[in-house]
Formats: C-alpha cells, sequence, structure tokens
C-alpha cells in the first residue's frame, strides 16, 4: 500500500480499523480529530498513565495525527487541499453530516474524481432508519447476531464483544475500499463505499436467511451448540476447565466414538448418521461431556488429537499468552512505545510472505503529526498555522 494516500476523519472504533488495516501494509494515513477534544476512542477503554486508553494505542496505530474543524470554512478549505491528492477518505458520521458542512461526496468528488470514500454508519446511507445513531451492539441486535447468543430459556446476551460489528465493518470498509481501486484502475473514476454497521453481521450468519425463506425456519438461542451438527459444542473437563469439539460429518464423530471407547455407537450404530444424533442432541452432548469429564482438559485434547477429532481449548487472555503456536505464529506483539513502555497488541492480519504488514507506533498523541500535515503536506508558514491554532481550525 505504499503510496497510497489515505485521509480518516472517523472516529471510535469502525472507521480507525478500516484505516489501520491499510496504515499497517503502508498506506499513508493521515487521521484528523476535532481540536483539544480528539477522537473518543481516547476515552474508552483502560486509560494508562499517559493518558491514552489501550484501544487507542492499539487501534489506531501506524497513523499520523493532526487536528481540523471540518465545521469552520477555513478548516473545509484545508479539508479540500488534503483530498485533492488523497486516494481514500473514511467517514462515519452519522448520513448527512458531511453533507451539512459542506463536504459531501458531490463536493469531494468534484475536488478529487478519483477519490474513494468510504462510509461507515449505524444503518447505511439509504433508508428509512439512515438517519438513527448506532454503535456495536446496535448492530449485533439489528443484524441478527444478538438473538442467537445465549441459551433458549434465558435473555438473548452479548456474543462476545459489543465491537464485533465494529470490526467487521472497518474489515468491509478496507476492503471494499482495495476494491474501489482496482476499479478505479480500469474507470480512472472513484466511488463510494457504503457500509452499515449491521450488514457484516447479517452477512456472516451463514444459512439463517435461506432457511427461514425456504421453510419458514427460526433459529432459536442454543447455547454453545451448533445448528445441523451434534457434538459441535463446549464440554467441561476435570480440571475445571472447558474444550470446543467439532464433528461436522460422520466420519468425525466416528472416529471420536472411537476415541470415547464406544465404536458401535458409530457407522451402523445409533448415532451413525447426523440425523441419528440430532434427534438426541441433548443425549449426544451429555454423553460427550460426561466423557470429557473424566479427564483433566491436555488428556482429552491429546485423546482427541490421536484421533484426528477436530478439538481446542476454550481459552482465556491469560492461556493466549501462555501458548506456543501463538508464540510460534507471532500473534501478539510487543511494541515499545515512549509513553508506556512495551505494550503487547495483537499483530497484523493477514501474513503476506514477501510484502508482510507492521507496526511502526502505538495510537499517537494528540496532534503529534501536525507539523507533517499543514508544514510539509500542505506547505502553510509558520503565520498562517498561528492563526488557524488561535481561530481553533487546527
Amino acid at each position: 500500500m505504499a503510496g497510497c494516500k489515505v485521509i480518516d476523519v472517523s472516529s471510535f472504533l469502525a472507521g480507525p480499523f478500516a484505516t489501520t488495516q491499510l496504515a499497517e501494509f503502508g498506506a499513508d494515513v493521515i487521521k484528523l480529530e476535532l481540536p483539544g477534544v480528539g477522537d473518543a476512542l481516547r476515552k474508552f477503554g483502560t486509560v494508562t498513565e499517559c493518558g491514552e486508553t489501550l484501544p487507542w494505542l492499539s487501534e489506531c496505530r501506524n497513523k499520523k495525527i493532526a487536528s481540523l474543524d471540518l465545521r469552520k470554512p477555513d478548516g473545509a478549505a484545508l479539508f479540500k487541499q488534503l483530498i485533492a491528492d488523497a486516494d481514500i477518505l473514511v467517514e462515519n458520521f452519522q448520513p448527512g453530516t458531511m453533507e451539512k458542512w459542506g463536504l459531501g461526496w458531490d463536493v469531494l468528488s468534484a475536488v478529487n474524481p478519483r477519490l474513494i470514500m468510504v462510509r461507515i454508519s449505524g444503518y447505511g446511507q439509504t433508508g428509512p432508519y439512515s438517519g438513527r445513531p448506532g454503535f456495536g451492539r446496535i448492530g449485533n441486535a439489528f443484524g441478527g447476531l444478538s438473538y442467537l447468543a445465549g441459551y433458549p430459556d434465558r435473555p438473548p446476551v452479548t456474543p462476545g464483544s459489543a465491537t464485533i460489528p465494529d470490526y467487521l465493518a472497518g474489515l468491509y470498509g478496507a476492503f471494499g475500499a482495495l476494491l474501489a481501486m482496482r476499479a478505479r484502475e480500469q474507470t480512472g473514476r472513484g466511488q463510494v463505499v457504503d457500509i452499515g454497521l449491521y450488514e457484516p453481521i447479517f452477512r456472516i450468519l451463514d444459512e439463517l436467511a435461506p432457511s427461514f425463506h425456504l421453510n419458514g425456519y427460526v433459529r432459536e438461542r442454543m447455547g454453545p451448540g451448533t445448528v445441523n451438527v451434534v457434538p459441535h459444542s463446549h464440554y467441561p473437563t476435570r480440571d475445571n476447565r472447558w474444550i470446543a469439539i467439532a464433528c461436522t460429518s460422520d466420519k468425525i464423530y466416528a472416529r471420536l466414538a472411537e476415541a470415547m471407547g464406544t465404536p458401535e455407537h458409530a457407522g451402523e450404530g445409533k448415532w451413525g448418521t447426523v440425523q441419528q444424533r440430532e434427534a438426541q442432541r441433548a443425549i449426544v452432548d451429555a454423553t460427550v461431556g460426561a466423557w470429557t469429564g473424566t479427564m483433566d482438559r491436555d488428556v482429552v485434547l491429546a485423546l482427541c488429537a490421536a484421533h484426528e477429532v477436530p478439538c481446542g481449548p476454550v481459552y482465556s487472555i491469560e492461556e493466549i499468552f501462555a501458548d506456543p503456536q501463538y508464540a510460534a505464529r507471532g500473534n501478539i506483539a510487543f511494541v515499545e512505545d515512549p509513553r508506556v513502555g512495551v505494550l503487547a497488541v495483537p499483530n497484523v492480519v493477514p501474513r503476506l510472505t514477501d510484502t508482510p504488514g507492521g507496526i511502526k507506533w502505538l495510537g499517537p498523541s494528540q496532534g503529534a503529526h501536525a507539523d507533517h500535515v499543514y508544514r510539509e503536506r500542505l506547505g502553510l508558514d509558520a503565520a498562517e498555522i498561528a492563526r488557524l491554532q488561535d481561530a481553533g481550525v487546527i
């Protein structure tokens, strides 16, 4: 992504995560914040001794930071100068906000016809709900994931994290920008990438939509179980831990039955087909759980591995830090920062063999790269910079 110029005026998580992924692979990302206020992500999460939060330090890495008030005429004018040679702009205001400031797509694309504008909002730029605010929790709920999370006799719960839609929308935002860049190679024109927070959630719900349309089937909460396959859940072990076992076919179940010492249950036996197991789901899961509960976790894992049964530990973050696979893959990056010392953060994904991404620095302090943006990029002199600072523009 070297040579790709990105302007980021988004806040909190979805937009910033999109541009972070581009920055990790060499894009030149300038993140603009409201003077004196900054990104809300700076205040969200665990605050470190330097005053910045852990989510900010981790998720806004590799970017150049400056402040700019887009609401003021001088700020809008400077913004258009930055847009003039930019490749990608990312914003996640409520729809209509950029237009209200005179910085909508029609204006910006006239300034730079090659511009790609990534717009992430709660419900997208169109539709009856487009003006509503949205956060990740709402995306999980409206997208259909929260309804599936939890046990059937209890209220729906947060599916892992309320920020899943933000990360997925950021991922799709970066993916969409790359697709638009590829299209621009052929057309010479930029375009808008429009994403609602709920849309990536709905997109990943496997057969939920076609199953309802075809059969009227409404999937309910199943706890850790999985529709259509069993045993495919979380099971307890003697040392008060949990393991995940995934039998996605009759052949895999046969291997599990062999490991359990009950090969007669597979093949021509009472649970040899997925239909037979599905009909007695509770009994099958209870049988597997009773078996795993007689051994410590590592013993169960070894037995499953020996019989080629997909199985893995249900890890806490403490166990992740101690695991040799994470270490061998370098999944945790330990980054030196002058403000907080060494900080562990998730490493770059995906892994490219010839042009790997990397982490150059963690989320910077406010205004850390103002000179680069206004002196070097736009060529403003000291007097003009001072005037803009006094006016609260930068």
